[in-house]
């Protein structure tokens, strides 16, 4: 009794340490989310655990597979087996008595009788030339590994570039929502002044229903404004591959991206994974020419009969080469040819017009980024002068100088002035980020990287200007 509740607590002792460990490790797989994001962490943590990267990992491992599929030609094919049988039947019968060493005179041919056979054999087979069908099939193979490897790599170019486009989508979205508040805060303040204005009859009535109805506008562009920062925010999430959660952005010590000083886009992995799947094809070419070649093998076996009835044993080997040569097949070769050739310059076409795509893609984010630029010392300068006005134009209406309109067109100037000069500032990143996407270059240069190599820097357009 005492041994069998010994054994039991044992028991649930090991089944609670197995499920601390279970729960521990899967604890350990869990992502790190940090409490709030700097553009760089979420470009890392979304290459890391985004589906699109695992999906691709995943065609990663099949194209590996395949090639150790190709591989497996090169090596010899060896079999084993064992079978056992009983039969009247005068041939098989007589096969087995001359098997097993059982022959004698007294046998009749036409009806040897009931015999037996345990039989167990060892084959070897081993194709030592195809025509270069094995050799074309694994570099093609292979060249498919490659491809899937650079499509991971164009995978996370895309997925990066998305988040630091989101990342400074949220912080627009954020101070837009900052300036619309202080928009509806400064007509609050006028508005007050107003009603004091009319109570003391200096204010006509009308003037100041249009600044309350001017309020009500600001406060419907404050919930669109509010709407669209919390679609920003989830998108953010889809991006992290997080179904929820806080968003919280580090934005006092971001970091500022350089612009490419190269405009070339031959580094893009999207040409590089076409580079591969073209010389897949060019050995799916070889491959099929192999078809007009002819094959040669080389085999040999081993094999022990042993019969029970009789009472005998044999065994006996086998071994030699043999060469096939197919002579007319219906065209099959030929049209595997054209069929493969037609692949192959379907291929390079196809990275033509990837290449005429891309240096459209490099022409049209440098031009984004040069006008973003013109546009933030413009809107930069507007909020200047708006403030300004704004500033002197309350003090007027405090004295009843300027009429309500006049103070709304301004307070509506000021509230577009920062809202354009946020819109400005965040192209401008999104812009250098989009032009390090059309060129190949990561967001962020990887731990290690030289700056020179990473991130050169490209003059500002001022400066190409002066060029």
């Amino acid at each position: 009794m005492i041994i069998h509740r010994l054994f039991f607590i044992a028991f649930y002792c090991s089944i609670f340490l197995i499920n601390g460990i279970a729960s521990a490790s899967s604890q350990e797989d869990q992502p790190v989310i940090p409490n709030e994001w700097t553009v760089e962490e979420a470009v890392l943590f979304a290459i890391a655990n985004s589906p699109d990267t695992a999906i691709t990992k995943q065609r990663i491992n099949a194209a590996r597979a395949s090639v150790q599929q190709a591989s497996a030609a090169f090596y010899p094919q060896v079999d084993i087996g064992a079978s056992y049988g009983q039969t009247n039947n005068p041939m098989y019968s007589f096969g087995n008595i001359l098997n097993q060493g059982a022959f004698d005179a007294s046998i009749d041919f036409n009806d040897p009788g009931r015999t037996d056979n345990l039989n167990m054999s060892a084959t070897l087979n081993y194709r030592f030339y195809n025509g270069g069908r094995d050799e074309a099939g694994l570099r093609a193979a292979e060249a498919g590994e490659t491809a899937s490897k650079y499509k991971l790599a164009a995978v996370h170019s895309q997925l990066g570039f998305q988040v630091v486009r989101t990342f400074f989508t949220i912080i627009h979205a954020e101070e837009t929502l900052q300036a619309r508040q202080s928009a509806i805060e400064a007509i609050a303040a006028s508005i007050h002044v107003a009603r004091a204005r009319y109570e003391a009859g200096d204010l006509l009535k009308a003037d100041l229903l249009n600044l309350e109805v001017h309020q009500s506008r600001a406060q419907e562009n404050l919930i669109q404004a509010s709407h669209s920062l919390n679609l920003a925010k989830k998108g953010f999430l889809n991006l992290l591959g997080l179904k929820k959660g806080p968003v919280r952005l580090k934005t006092d010590c971001d970091i500022e991206q350089l612009v490419p000083q190269s405009t070339s886009f031959e580094n893009r992995p999207e040409l590089k994974r076409l580079d591969a799947a073209i010389e897949a094809a060019e050995s799916l070419v070889r491959k099929a020419y192999s078809g007009y070649y002819p094959t040669a093998d080389a085999f040999a076996g081993y094999q022990v009969d042993k019969g029970f009835e009789l009472d005998g044993t044999g065994n006996s080997w086998i071994a030699g080469v043999k060469i096939n040569y197919n002579l007319f097949n219906g065209h099959q070769t030929s049209s595997e040819i054209a069929l493969s050739n037609s692949i192959l310059a379907e291929k390079k076409e196809r990275k033509r017009k990837m290449s005429l795509a891309f240096d459209f893609e490099v022409e049209q984010a440098r031009l984004f980024l040069e006008q973003a630029e013109q546009r933030v010392q413009v809107t930069e300068k507007m909020v200047e002068q708006a403030e300004e006005s704004a500033r002197l134009s309350r003090e007027r209406f405090k004295e009843g100088i300027v009429l309500s309109s006049d103070l709304i067109d301004v307070e509506d100037w000021l509230t577009d002035a920062l809202v354009r000069k946020t819109g400005a500032c965040t192209s401008r990143r999104i812009a250098i980020a989009d032009l390090r996407r059309a060129v190949g270059l990561p967001q962020f240069r990887a731990p290690g990287e030289s700056e020179a190599s990473a991130n050169k820097q490209m003059p500002s357009a001022n400066e190409r200007g002066k060029e």
